[in-house]
């Protein structure tokens, strides 16, 4: 039985809601951040924490590869990119957790009878990862999505339409929620409404969304009752 099985759906427009997963469901950016430094400390180079943040919301490739370009870094796609998440996986051992009204938000989803989504830029390996350290496993949601299922990362709008696909679902019946500048473009160029939160950006810079709250903890009612 799906997530959503015998439940009723409220009144509205609205029947699913499709989450990213880095800085909404959980915070690992840093961690990331600090395995892509050791990776490339392993080959001789410094590179800042702050130098990977324009690259957030894109997927790893474009984490790893825009860093190391604004550097003139040589990079080894495939085989850097293992290292760093084989460096990842180390370090996330019991360093992530939901962030706040994760768990809240998702159960309140669920009761109101919403199919729901992951829709992420990361590599599976990540997704995976991530999804059981927070206790919400593949199982907990109608559809799960990472980055190697679609051709064009964010911001364009593939994984969110191939999201809204999978659960059966017009785009404009659709909430994504997303916390990056990429993710609110790619959600508002599939049609969907959008709720951002601010964990790696400002408000100002994820004005295009239709809310705007510091988390889910704090997502206004309205984004689940239109």
């Amino acid at each position: 039985m799906s997530p959503t099985d015998s439940l009723v759906l409220p009144r509205g427009r609205l029947r699913g809601v499709i989450f990213d997963m880095d800085g909404v469901l959980v915070l690992s950016e840093p961690i990331l951040a600090e395995a892509a430094e050791k990776m490339f400390a392993e080959k001789g180079f410094t590179v800042r924490h702050e130098e990977f943040h324009p690259f957030i919301g894109m997927g790893e490739d474009c984490y790893l590869s825009g860093a190391a370009q604004a550097r003139g870094i040589p990079l080894d796609p495939v085989a850097d990119k293992a290292r760093t998440y084989a460096l990842y996986l180390e370090l996330i051992d019991g360093r992530l957790g939901p962030l706040p009204g994760v768990l809240d938000f998702v159960g309140k989803c669920r009761r109101l009878g919403f199919k729901t989504a992951v829709a992420s830029s990361a590599d599976e390996v990540k997704v995976k990862a991530n999804l059981r350290a927070i206790g919400l496993p593949h199982d907990s949601f109608d559809a799960v999505l990472d980055g190697m299922m679609v051709a064009n990362k964010k911001p364009d709008p593939a994984i969110f339409l191939e999201a809204c696909r999978r659960l059966g679902l017009e785009p404009e019946r659709c909430l994504v929620v997303e916390d990056a500048v990429a993710g609110v473009a790619a959600a508002k160029a599939a049609g969907c409404r959008c709720l951002a939160v601010t964990t790696s950006f400002g408000r100002d810079d994820l004005k295009q969304a239709d809310w705007i709250a510091s988390g889910l903890d704090h997502a206004p009612e309205a984004v689940l009752e239109w």
